[in-house]
């Protein structure tokens, strides 16, 4: 069964940090195009970055440039989401989702389209 389990989450102050794992089961996630989604109660679902699957080219929203980084180890079947300087409008359910191969993530890739195989989400709160 394909799986994918998302975990880090939890209640932060505002400039504080947070490191989300995605974890793949039933498959292997360096082939895969990988996404971090997220969204609040009462908003539409947002992207929030990608890489790729061959080099790890990634791409980010500008919400979160410069804060946020992806990172993939293909050793653990894991892709991560490093969070610092958070936010309170930060604060939403973040999901990750597997896609096909793609050797290049440009803004398609953060939107929900390519991504076949998503996890359940981990709430990420932000509040002092």
């Amino acid at each position: 069964q394909l799986q994918l389990v998302e975990s880090g989450g939890g209640l932060v102050q505002p400039g504080g940090s947070l490191r989300l794992s995605c974890a793949a089961s039933g498959f292997t996630l360096d082939y895969y195009a990988i996404g971090w989604f997220r969204q609040a109660p009462g908003k539409e679902r947002e992207g929030v970055s990608c890489i790729s699957s061959s080099d790890g080219t990634t791409n980010y929203a500008d919400s979160v440039k410069g804060r946020f980084t992806i990172s993939r180890d293909n050793a653990k079947n894991t892709v991560y989401l490093e969070m610092n300087s958070l936010k309170p409008e930060d604060t939403a359910v973040y999901y990750c989702a597997a896609g096909p191969y793609a050797s290049y993530t440009g803004s398609y890739y953060l939107t929900g389209l390519p991504y076949h195989y998503w996890g359940q989400g981990t709430q990420v709160t932000v509040s002092s």
